[in-house]
């Protein structure tokens, strides 16, 4: 468990790289962070894998990771993004039951915030203002990571 000091540095951190948190109040980013576990993993490893069924978002706090997807040949896969501090990774599957699309991999050390679909559901129905704002910023996240790939595929044609 985290010191009161280090619950105060981490809300500062949240507040300055999230846009998500920077519109919690101190009250609301405490309860978010009861239904959050803290995670740290090294470079070189995978967060998850193209396939899996577990169902959590994560929230990069620090480092960067890959996100890659399986190509048509054989252990081939091509890098689709790079994420790092202030952006929340996997949060389609706190809404869905479906396998993971992609595979994250580690490129710089992360620290993580981990929040479970099951937390996710809890916290709505404890704190429904902070899950309704969460599900907001989810949807604001994934429409503009939509935009950007239609210019993308876009510019190849």
């Amino acid at each position: 468990m985290h010191t009161t000091v280090e619950n105060e540095k981490l809300r500062e951190k949240l507040k300055a790289n999230f846009k998500f948190f920077s519109n919690l109040d101190d009250d609301e980013i405490k309860s978010f962070l009861n239904y959050c576990e803290n995670r740290q993993v090294e470079a070189g490893d995978n967060l998850w894998i193209e396939g899996d069924t577990d169902n959590y978002a994560a929230f990069i706090v620090s480092g960067k990771m890959g996100i890659k997807k399986r190509t048509e040949f054989e252990g081939k896969y091509m890098m689709v993004g790079t994420f790092d501090k202030g952006t929340v990774v996997g949060e389609l599957c706190l809404l869905t039951e479906q396998v993971r699309s992609v595979t994250a991999k580690i490129l710089e050390p992360v620290d993580l915030l981990i929040l479970s679909s099951m937390n996710f559901e809890k916290m709505i129905i404890d704190h429904p203002i902070v899950g309704l704002k969460l599900l907001k910023h989810i949807f604001l996240v994934t429409s503009k990571r939509l935009s950007k790939s239609y210019d993308r595929m876009a510019s190849i044609f």
